[in-house]
């Protein structure tokens, strides 16, 4: 196989690495409320041309690790269908869009929630549990190389309970607290899948990562 890549001493960040690529088709496979599936062609820096690649767009969403008073981490039990396993992992869910829609075609359009509020709802929805201290962490892609939502990832401090759980209709899950030795051990032995989520617990306890 041939390789394309070129040696680099370290990071370029002046944009004059010509490796854009140049979207020349895009047929919509899959566009309801749900999602919008793409097909696309490709013209590459070389002026070659190549198809399909799939791309998928679906609405940003938040990641909280949240820790109560006693400094342990509210998870949460869930059914996760591409997978086909419960999993246990933070508090999460979707920003809400302008039109309601499960993407945003727009990409960050106007009237969309903001990230916070989404996290703080979020944690109250599926825990209960509420928090004064909050910290963004990171905002990252969410996978990519074919979506393009992000993920915003906060920390949540000193939660304490102020309700019952309100979930959505198709929401089904268990609120589980654990140690931090706890979730270290769930995620040396692979029971705590979500990748994003384990970013969420090294970027808590590697503070330093980010400075």
């Amino acid at each position: 196989m041939q390789n394309n890549a070129k040696d680099s001493s370290g990071p370029v960040l002046d944009g004059k690495e010509n490796l854009a690529w140049e979207e020349i088709r895009t047929e919509h496979l899959v566009q309801d409320e749900w999602i919008d599936f793409r097909r696309s062609a490709y013209r590459f820096p070389d002026g070659s041309e190549f198809e399909p690649f799939y791309s998928y767009s679906r609405k940003d969403y938040v990641v909280i690790a949240a820790s109560d008073e006693a400094g342990n981490y509210l998870c949460v039990r869930q059914f996760r269908q591409g997978i086909r396993e419960v999993t246990t992992e933070f508090p999460a869910g979707g920003i809400e869009g302008a039109d309601g829609r499960e993407y945003d075609a727009g990409r960050r359009a106007a009237g969309a929630e903001a990230a916070l509020e989404a996290a703080k709802r979020e944690l109250l929805e599926e825990t209960g549990y509420v928090s004064e201290h909050w910290r963004h962490l990171l905002t990252v892609p969410s996978n990519a190389t074919i979506a393009d939502n992000y993920a915003h990832i906060f920390a949540a401090e000193n939660c304490r309970k102020a309700g019952g759980q309100h979930l959505d209709e198709t929401e089904f899950l268990n609120v589980r607290t654990c140690s931090p030795g706890e979730i270290e051990e769930l995620i040396r032995t692979g029971r705590f899948q979500q990748a994003v989520h384990v970013l969420a617990w090294l970027l808590v306890h590697f503070p330093d990562a980010l400075s």
